[in-house]
């Protein structure tokens, strides 16, 4: 079984982080890809340029709050905002299967064009491909893109700026997104509707980083969560990070399902979720200009960067306990993205 691919390599995870640096790093290894950022800088004369790609295979390709082809251009565009960049351009590669309905291909582009179109961001490039019934579940999309970059912004991405006394920010509610992917799949009936967080984040972090320049690093939790964002960072950067259960928010519906299928908010994923670290004098201004917006509206402080336990993230648990966070080794929900 070791030497099989299982769903618990696409899962974010550790199984995942292992299969990147023991696969891929060791074949395709250089300067730009060992940092294993959202978004790759590309220099050239007169500026830079952040350079991001990736696939799609959520199942259901329709849920609460949007579809595969929204989650393609949100996701691409927003692993570009998180390094500091404005996104630009995208590229869009789709792998059909035969007998697939041109009106819910229609829908799906449609949602693509007017997201895009949301967000400043032109679709410029793309591929189409056909396989035949039954090797293809339906559809895949694969987006890459682009962003300008400005050399100020350009230490965001690898968070080797963060420092002890720096403070975490999350721009919302965890596990929004993995669990309207729960309740889609599986037909699961709740009083109140979960929708998908998904969104395109740009704007929102422009915002931040207009009153706050000085942002340490980003990254949106997507797969693996928060905890496993606040892991790798703890990891990358030699400090210890410690966050407050009780400030981490979360919706009661949200956890209340959790409580009832055995998940941890902390590792689900998130389509419309930032995490950001930021000087402890700017946090105050920056939650409250996160607060502003939409999208930011139940941002919260959740945390800091210390100096003791390096490389380890730990909970402040609700109860006034501690308990150390570590990556999981697989996914609680695959296919949520």
């Amino acid at each position: 079984m070791n030497n099989i691919i299982t769903l618990n390599h696409g899962s974010g995870g550790r199984i995942t982080h292992d299969l990147i640096t023991n696969l891929f790093l060791k074949y395709f290894d250089n300067d730009k890809l060992r940092g294993l950022t959202d978004s790759t800088i590309v220099d050239f004369p007169g500026g830079s340029l952040a350079f991001t790609t990736d696939g799609y295979v959520v199942d259901p390709i329709f849920f609460p709050g949007g579809n595969i082809g929204k989650l393609a251009v949100c996701g691409t565009i927003n692993d570009l905002a998180v390094s500091g960049a404005t996104p630009k351009y995208l590229s869009s590669s789709f792998f059909l299967e035969e007998g697939l309905s041109l009106d819910i291909l229609e829908e799906i582009v449609k949602s693509m064009a007017e997201e895009a179109k949301k967000a400043g961001v032109s679709i410029i490039t793309g591929d189409t491909k056909v396989v035949p019934k039954g090797k293809c579940d339906k559809i895949f999309i694969n987006t890459s893109g682009v962003g300008f970059l400005k050399d100020e912004f350009r230490s965001i991405g690898d968070g080797l700026s963060v420092k002890p006394g720096d403070k975490l920010i999350i721009n919302g509610t965890l596990g929004d997104h993995a669990i309207a992917i729960l309740a889609s799949r599986e037909s699961l009936k709740f009083e109140t509707e979960i929708i998908s967080d998904c969104a395109t984040l740009n704007s929102l972090i422009q915002n931040a980083l207009d009153v706050c320049p000085e942002i340490a690093f980003m990254r949106d939790a997507t797969r693996g969560g928060l905890a496993t964002v606040a892991c790798e960072l703890a990891s990358k950067t030699r400090t210890g990070i410690i966050l407050d259960e009780k400030a981490i928010p979360v919706k009661e519906s949200v956890q209340a399902i959790c409580e009832i299928f055995g998940f941890d908010p902390l590792f689900l994923a998130n389509e419309g979720k930032v995490l950001m670290v930021v000087p402890a004098e700017k946090a105050e201004i920056v939650l409250k200009t996160l607060q502003v917006n939409p999208l930011g509206i139940d941002a919260a402080i959740i945390g800091e960067v210390t100096a003791e336990n390096t490389g380890k993230v730990v909970l402040k648990t609700i109860t006034g306990g501690k308990r150390l966070v570590d990556i999981p080794a697989g996914s609680q929900l695959p296919r949520i993205c």
